[in-house]
């Protein structure tokens, strides 16, 4: 999937790691679209019973503060046992780059 570079698009980055178990995606992409965030790309596996998920998700159009959908994210992720972090991708980019 080719991702567009219009300045428009506020990228964030979302990671939810843990055991796997029913319903994860549903959980997060639910919270994700009651609240007008777009999910551009996805990308998740499962190994050995442990549940990894990356999304890249443009949060121009929500009206919720950043910081405020991190601690929502935060609690749905310990509702289901699992670990989701919510980073503005520019962070992200500048904290992985070596």
């Amino acid at each position: 999937m080719v991702i567009s570079m219009d300045n428009n698009v506020e990228k964030t980055i979302i990671t939810v790691v843990g055991k796997d178990t029913v319903g994860i995606i549903a959980k997060v992409c639910t919270y994700l679209s009651e609240h007008n965030i777009n999910v551009l790309d996805i990308s998740q596996t499962i190994v050995s019973g442990y549940f990894n998920m990356m999304m890249i998700v443009d949060m121009n159009q929500t009206v919720k503060e950043f910081s405020e959908c991190q601690k929502d994210l935060d609690e749905i992720g310990q509702e289901i046992g699992v670990l989701v972090k919510c980073q503005r991708a520019e962070i992200f980019d500048m904290m992985h780059r070596i």
